[in-house]
């Protein structure tokens, strides 16, 4: 059986205005009627291979977790707030500590709560062709076969061995398109961040390699609060844990990494292209969500949250209005979105 241990503390910044602080993109519903959350946690509903899963999210998420989880019907073992961000690998740390308290042996898939999967059988097969390596002590990766030239994600090159879970050769971090394409050619997998191993690896490694995640993560453990249902870490303690991501803390430097080439479609929906790119078109290649009117337009992304939008001779945009914060940019320019969000935050209230 696995602990799925759901990473949830992300905010969302590249789908500014629609993504913020106060409602980060896994508790939208961006790729269909659930949440991103939502849609992550009944990915995991399978009694014959998944215990119910550790949530380890933001203090500030406390109850948008709590509804969403209540509005799904679905059930966690715990879920645990972070006083503070620091990136995935204290998260994980705390994750595995949590999952060993309920069995020694307990196996962990680390997942994020705001990336699209849209087949759940699929991914579920996928993750069970991983379960013999990671039980022999192997830290199993999932690696996406990619679609395109991607720039934005990191990719892993497995060795040339003929098994299932293949050792990693090297990873690669953002590559140009030039370079992608080369990686790609040669074999290379989208590193999609998904990975299976015995929780008492992880704190293996963490030992090895980043003691002082390890260390924070017992002590914040050590001094935390029960409240209702979640699990509120010391604040102290967990501020000491350096800010780290699992990949540089443990996945480029333990030398059990292998990699299982996934079988399921995946996104991180980092920008808004993604959203567009993953949604039910019309006849002209547009995606229009709330009260849109759209004249002459081809291939464009238009969203209205509690306001109507008329958009008319146009290709190739991406227009996102609520309220109060309203968003125009290309869709290949949608890179620039976090830093634009970040610009428009700082200005004087109008």
């Amino acid at each position: 059986m696995i602990r799925p241990v759901i990473l949830s503390g992300g905010e969302g910044k590249r789908l500014w205005p629609l993504s913020r602080p106060e409602r980060p993109k896994q508790f939208l519903a961006l790729t269909g009627g659930a949440t991103l959350l939502q849609q992550t946690v009944r990915r995991l509903v399978d009694p014959a291979l998944f215990e119910a899963p550790i949530i380890i999210g933001g203090a500030g998420q406390r109850f948008l977790i709590a509804e969403q989880l209540r509005a799904a019907g679905i059930t966690a073992r715990r879920i645990v707030l972070e006083p503070a961000p620091r990136n995935t690998a204290p998260a994980l740390a705390v994750g595995a500590l949590l999952a060993i308290a309920d069995d020694p042996d307990a196996l962990i898939l680390s997942v994020h709560a705001d990336w699209s999967i849209p087949d759940p059988a699929a991914f579920r097969a996928t993750v069970a062709l991983g379960l013999e390596a990671a039980a022999a002590g192997s830290v199993v990766l999932f690696g996406v076969r990619p679609t395109f030239p991607a720039t934005g994600y990191g990719y892993i090159e497995p060795t040339a061995a003929k098994a299932l879970a293949r050792p990693v050769a090297r990873f690669l971090e953002k590559p140009d398109a030039p370079t992608a394409e080369a990686l790609i050619a040669a074999g290379c997998l989208w590193n999609s961040g998904i990975f299976l191993m015995s929780a008492e690896r992880l704190v293996v490694e963490l030992e090895r390699h980043a003691p002082a995640v390890l260390e924070a993560a017992r002590a914040a453990i050590a001094c935390a609060e029960a409240d209702h249902d979640f699990l509120r870490l010391d604040a102290e303690a967990f501020a000491a844990a350096p800010t780290i991501s699992i990949d540089h803390a443990v996945m480029e430097r333990t030398e059990r990494a292998v990699v299982v080439a996934a079988d399921f479609a995946w996104s991180d929906i980092g920008a808004w292209s993604a959203v567009w790119d993953g949604a039910e078109k019309d006849a002209d290649g547009n995606v229009a969500v709330g009260q849109v009117v759209l004249d002459a337009a081809h291939g464009s992304f238009v969203y209205a949250e509690g306001v109507r939008v008329a958009v008319h001779g146009v290709s190739d945009l991406v227009v996102v209005a609520t309220r109060d914060r309203v968003l125009v940019t290309s869709r290949s320019g949608d890179q620039a979105v976090r830093r634009l969000g970040e610009r428009a935050e700082a200005l004087p209230d109008p």
